[in-house]
């Protein structure tokens, strides 16, 4: 036994080790949002960024980090403020990669927050750049899941404003699933996943 736990930590201790200290930041952030520290989670993407110039990833999370956290804010010069913090990372990441689908719906998740807080006051102002944004991304990448998840989602709450039908955009929440099971990730700490959202959503939006 004690044989079998010492080449475990020689493994575990050896995969540590072939971590570049970038890999090692960012696996360490990762953590720290899993546990719901987002706080220090935000600042340790962000010294990431720093160092990182030419790399989208870091700042996209922290931005991701902090527009995921904003849907709990109920103050709305705190919530601008927020928001503001997380639109200035995520136009960083968008400078180092342009036209890129998981930065632009991240983008369009941004305006969702407006949204949610106060429909009548920010709906009809990001109403239009959304479907923009969704329609951009799908283009570029129909096949990715969470582009696909996102533009169903954000089109099922515009038809159930409207009382159009539902069920087309139901569909590609289906597809979308299918996606997620396909998908491979190619990049180490890119976008990946989802399926679970993605079966949630297709229970509280669609299955009556």
């Amino acid at each position: 036994m004690k044989k079998i736990i010492f080449i475990l930590l020689v493994i575990l201790s050896g995969n540590m080790m072939a971590q570049s200290p970038y890999e090692k930041e960012m696996s360490k952030a990762m953590q720290l949002w899993s546990q719901q520290k987002n706080t220090e989670a935000v600042q340790l993407f962000e010294r990431i960024a720093s160092a990182e110039k030419d790399n989208w990833l870091p700042s996209y999370y922290a931005a991701t980090v902090l527009i995921v956290e904003g849907f709990s804010i109920k103050d709305e010069v705190k919530l601008t403020t927020h928001l503001k913090r997380a639109q200035d990372l995520l136009d960083t990441a968008n400078y180092i990669s342009k036209s890129n689908p998981e930065i632009i719906i991240t983008q369009a998740m941004l305006n969702t927050v407006y949204v949610a807080f106060d429909g009548q006051k920010y709906g009809m102002k990001y109403a239009g750049e959304n479907a923009q944004l969704y329609a951009a991304a799908l283009k570029i990448a129909p096949n990715n899941p969470r582009v696909v998840l996102g533009k169903a989602q954000w089109d099922i709450g515009a038809a159930a404003f409207f009382g159009q039908s539902t069920e087309p955009f139901c569909k590609e929440i289906k597809r979308a699933i299918e996606l997620f099971k396909k998908e491979k990730q190619k990049e180490k700490f890119a976008p990946f996943g989802g399926v679970e959202r993605a079966q949630q959503a297709l229970k509280e939006q669609c299955v009556k």
